[in-house]
């Protein structure tokens, strides 16, 4: 074969490979990914299971619609197996492989934080359910949209609540070693000092810990009147089960959501009834006056027989966003993150949803208390459904009450 024929073959091939590189970018078929980061395996599998169900809910009536301008929508799922340095392999595989043109996760603060130089590079648009770290955010990347509230409003929700129940005057913070412990930490000192509190104690733990009962008797010896904690769901368990061990008895145990807001927290696979009088700032409850919080509750509980926590919302939502921002072109990245950085929807489930020029959704947070191992909005007065128990009786006192 003459030079001139094999170049002009050669051009022909690398044309084709082209052409099909570019059919798969484009969604070819009759449907099109969207790529999906989040835990299903490691410590975190229970948040990333609940993404998941919430993914489900949203796939299925997108694709009752008809998906995407008659493309059905397939959501292309990557575990992170609770690992920051899992979460950016998979933002390589499913951008450099799979050619999705926009990612929805991770689940934690620390894998979403590991993430953001990744998509920032690639140029690829990325829609933040869940992760409240607020360092996130603060990267000044173009490509990223937080749907969720975070660490700074978690503080400031919790110190108004307690500002106007009882006061209290001192406050120990009790954080896992986290990107997420770390920033729900800095916001609630800064912020608690500056509103006049007296931070008489700062615990960081490696998270997973069998023992926690050293830190919380250093805990009892400041004898702080409120305790706030910021940790994932075993944590979270272990360290009210193990706060009775130790007789700790502050007037208030308020938390920095995830761990004290999941749904199985107040159940017997986690706290159980050491989990009452907790409070917690949540971004969502099923009574929750957003329409449409009723009608995903139901459809959630059909699907698992249990009740939803915030967590499957957000993935929810994430996905109805994330399908509405492609409406206009479902393949470039680019004109899906300009799509996304215009939305502007007055109602969803989790409420309204428009982003700010650092994309953050304004998301208010609520405060919630565990009562009788129900969930029950206490503040703010407007979306309160139940009024707050405090001083928290001692762990004597629900014993001689029966309640433990």
């Amino acid at each position: 074969m003459r030079p001139r024929a094999s170049a002009v073959l050669i051009v022909v091939a690398v044309l084709s490979l082209a052409v099909l590189i570019g059919c798969q970018n484009k969604g070819a078929g009759n449907t099109i990914k969207i790529g999906v980061i989040t835990s299903l395996t490691g410590s975190q599998a229970a948040f990333g299971q609940a993404h998941k169900n919430g993914y489900a809910i949203a796939l299925e009536e997108i694709n009752a619609k008809g998906g995407v301008n008659g493309k059905k929508i397939e959501l292309d799922f990557y575990d992170d197996q609770s690992k920051p340095d899992q979460a950016v392999q998979g933002v390589n595989k499913l951008v450099d492989q799979d050619h999705v043109p926009i990612i929805i996760g991770s689940y934690s603060s620390e894998s979403t934080r590991a993430i953001v130089p990744v998509v920032t590079a690639k140029q690829v648009p990325l829609l933040i359910p869940t992760a409240v770290a607020d360092n996130i955010m603060q990267t000044g990347s173009q490509w990223i949209f937080r749907l969720c509230a975070g660490s700074g409003d978690y503080a400031k929700s919790t110190l108004d609540f307690l500002k106007n129940n009882g006061n209290p005057k001192t406050l120990a913070i009790v954080y896992e070693n986290t990107n997420f412990g770390q920033a729900n930490f800095n916001s609630m000192n800064a912020l608690a000092t500056a509103a006049g509190m007296n931070v008489v104690d700062t615990e960081a733990y490696q998270a997973s810990s069998p023992d926690y009962k050293s830190l919380l008797q250093r805990v009892k010896g400041k004898n702080p009147e409120a305790v706030y904690l910021a940790s994932y769901l075993l944590d979270a368990t272990t360290l009210m089960r193990q706060s009775e061990t130790v007789n700790l008895n502050p007037k208030y145990y308020t938390s920095a959501g995830t761990g004290f807001a999941i749904a199985e927290f107040p159940t017997d696979k986690g706290a159980g009834k050491y989990a009452n009088y907790t409070y917690s700032v949540s971004q969502w409850l099923p009574t929750a006056k957003w329409a449409g919080s009723k009608e995903f509750d139901d459809k959630f509980f059909q699907l698992t027989k249990t009740h939803p926590s915030f967590h499957a919302l957000q993935a929810y939502v994430a996905l109805i966003v994330a399908v509405e921002a492609m409406k206009k072109n479902m393949t470039s990245p680019a004109a899906i993150r300009d799509q996304i950085r215009a939305i502007d929807i007055p109602m969803t489930p989790f409420g309204p949803i428009k982003f700010d020029a650092k994309g953050q959704n304004a998301h208010p947070a609520l405060v919630t208390q565990i009562q009788n191992q129900q969930y029950k909005v206490v503040w703010p007065p407007d979306a309160a459904e139940a009024k707050p128990i405090y001083p928290t009786p001692t762990w004597a006192e629900r014993k001689k009450k029966g309640e433990l």
